[in-house]
Formats: C-alpha cells, structure tokens, sequence
C-alpha cells in the first residue's frame, strides 16, 4: 500500500488535475523573489508548473514514483512543490475524501485485475502529451484492457 501511496503522489505532481489554483488577492504589498506585487493584485497560481519546476525535483520531466519513497512531500498543503488540492486555508476541503477515494479504488483495481495495453500497443508509444483547459487530459484517449485474477 505503500508504494501505492507514491504513485498517487507522483501522479499528483506529474499530472495535476488542475493547472491553475483558485486566484488569490494580495492582502499587502509584497516582494516575491525580485517580484513586487502591490496590495489587491489578483494572483494566479500555476500547480502544473511548481510541479515540473528543476528547482524542486530532479528530472521533472520523468514520471517517478520513487522520488517519494523516503521523502516527507506531501499534498496537504504544507510543502508548496506539491499542491494538487492547493494549500493553506482555502485548499480543497475535499482532499482526505479524494485521496481515502482514489487509494481505495486502484488498491482494488491493482489486486482484482491484470492490466495490459490493447492490440500489442508498447507504454513508450503512448502519446503523453496533455491538452489545455480547466482540468487537464490526455490529448489523445488512453485504453487499457482488464483481465480478471482469479485467486
């Protein structure tokens, strides 16, 4: 259940399910590495970009579960390089429910099914590359066929 919880997080970085957080008003005038942003200023966060930033992660660009193996990242908020339900008091109230969702549901998708690509497709010829919009998805739909386990 572990390394699950990983590639939950991984999957929240590399993919985040929303590009830009709930705009935000500065409250006073600030300074934010060199920036000067005057009180009032409408502030857009960019989750997608924190979350392929090289000043946080090594190769952002790979998709790596391990990066979080022994790491304390997590997404509730407190560690701004990863804020897929965004962070502090105005995060998604809904979080512990998605993730409690999310952990549940592909722990028995792993258990109860074998995954493979359809018509012999190899993972690296899958087309990765994402389409804008409010939430972000796939350019290019992705199939996977389920096999049944029996035990």
């Amino acid at each position: 259940m572990h390394y699950l919880k990983v590639v939950i997080k991984e999957t929240l970085r590399y993919h985040t399910p929303i590009p830009l957080l709930v705009p935000r008003e500065a409250s006073k005038d600030v300074n934010i590495m060199g920036y000067d942003i005057a009180a009032g200023t409408m502030v857009m966060i960019n989750a997608w970009a924190i979350g392929r930033d090289p000043a946080f992660w090594d190769e952002p660009e790979k998709f790596k579960p391990e990066r979080f193996l022994n790491s304390s990242i997590d997404f509730k908020g407190l560690d701004f390089q990863l804020i897929p339900f965004g962070a502090g008091r105005r995060g998604c109230p809904g979080m512990a429910f998605a993730m409690a969702t999310n952990e549940l549901v592909l722990a028995n998708l792993v258990q109860k099914f074998d995954w493979a690509l359809p018509n012999e497709v190899k993972g690296e010829d899958l087309d990765m590359s994402e389409r804008p919009g409010l939430t972000i998805r796939r350019k290019v739909p992705h199939f996977a066929v389920a096999t049944q386990c029996h035990f």
